[in-house]
């Protein structure tokens, strides 16, 4: 893979996220799905994915850094090609990450994600948030495949249905049902990076076959939190450029104790 066109990058721009293929090597795709089927038999949560409970609290239980698991869901994110791709959307060297999460949606019972901006979950001052999602099984909407609302994004954050109920969040369901959303027709290997801005979900996995999926939310090394937050596992870590914000904290510690 090379660098992003400017069509693919004025795509993005205009649809709020893009579909690359050829990102990771075949061996290195290979590598990564068997230390997934690894990591879930260990902790015995195959069926975590057969009920949406769309919690921030659930999601950070579920999530919890996957390269504190695994040095190869770190050699993902640290890929090059990805890196390239996510400088070239997200316009900035300096990109930190935020968080992984892994989905499993079993044969025949994996739930449906309703409409939702991930926003609401982590909201930063800059917007910068985008997520990449690497596919390791194929996705339709027959088993599950993600859904979004190309150009969602340039309307910003979306009144919160979901906190009225408690702590889930999405949007309108009545404005941004499933049934009129695009769907994101994946091959293996295939990686959708998105921006947090833009209104997504899924469908129930109906198929005999699972729907296996990697996620890394990354942000601008400069980019801020929007009120009080929970630090997940490996948050801040860079991943390319500098955090010139980090370093200067570290600077006035030293000051201070010096």
């Amino acid at each position: 893979m090379v660098r992003l066109t400017q069509k693919q990058k004025q795509f993005y721009k205009e649809n709020g996220y893009i579909l690359l293929k050829n990102v990771l090597s075949g061996e290195e795709l290979d590598q990564i799905s068997l230390e997934y089927d690894e990591l879930f038999l260990r902790k015995s949560q195959e069926k975590m994915e057969s009920s949406w409970v769309g919690s921030d609290a659930d999601d950070r239980k579920s999530d919890s850094a996957h390269t504190y698991h695994s040095a190869l869901f770190g050699q993902f994110l640290y890929n090059k090609n990805l890196l390239d791709a996510l400088e070239d959307v997200m316009g900035t060297r300096n990109i930190v990450l935020h968080h992984t999460k892994a989905h499993f949606k079993p044969p025949e019972k994996g739930a449906a994600y309703p409409m939702h901006q991930d926003y609401h979950y982590f909201p930063h001052k800059n917007d910068s948030m985008v997520a990449a999602f690497l596919h390791l099984d194929a996705a339709n909407p027959g088993n599950g495949g993600l859904f979004v609302y190309p150009g969602s994004h340039k309307l910003g954050p979306l009144e919160d249905f979901g906190a009225k109920e408690g702590e889930y969040h999405y949007v309108d369901q009545s404005k941004f049902p499933l049934e009129k959303a695009t769907p994101v027709v994946a091959e293996r290997g295939d990686i959708v990076i998105f921006s947090y801005l833009l209104v997504h979900g899924s469908s129930p996995n109906r198929s005999s076959n699972r729907r296996r999926m990697l996620l890394a939310q990354l942000a601008d090394a400069q980019d801020v939190p929007v009120g009080e937050q929970p630090t997940r596992p490996g948050q801040g870590w860079v991943l390319r450029g500098i955090n010139v914000d980090r370093d200067a904290s570290i600077s006035k510690r030293f000051e201070r104790t010096g």
